[in-house]
């Protein structure tokens, strides 16, 4: 016999709650089948929802990991999906990299102002050192 999962079983694996497996199934990305009210997933789903995660975790929209996932081909060797796969991957890691540069170029202005702030922050501190002690010196 097949293994078969629960939701709850597949929620503490994958660190996710039972809505958002209900949510995937109500998108058609799952496709448990049912005892009364129970639902049981199949290795299938479980693998389905696996990727699914991982493709979230790489920024894929649902639809295109929907996409991806009905690709699935083996008696051809799933090159349709894998170069699809690739596409988007690429695709995701252009997008990454201008973000990362963006990241940089906010942290380097960051950095400028925090550095201009402080430089202002002494000159307003040390008239008011220089007066506390009496505008004398201490040697």
């Amino acid at each position: 016999m097949h293994r078969t999962f629960t939701i709850g079983e597949l929620a503490a694996e994958f660190g996710v709650t039972a809505r958002t497996i209900r949510h995937y199934e109500e998108l058609g990305l799952l496709r448990p089948q049912r005892r009364g009210q129970a639902r049981i997933y199949s290795a299938a789903d479980r693998t389905r929802l696996k990727l699914i995660l991982r493709g979230r975790r790489l920024g894929f929209s649902l639809g295109e990991s929907r996409e991806i996932i009905a690709m699935y081909d083996p008696e051809h060797g799933n090159a349709q999906q894998l170069r699809r796969l690739l596409e988007r991957i690429g695709e995701q890691r252009t997008l990454l990299e201008a973000r990362l540069a963006d990241l940089h170029a906010m942290l380097a202005e960051l950095e400028e102002v925090e550095g201009g702030c402080r430089a202002a922050l002494a000159q307003v501190r040390a008239p008011t050192a220089r007066r506390a002690g009496g505008g004398s010196s201490s040697n």
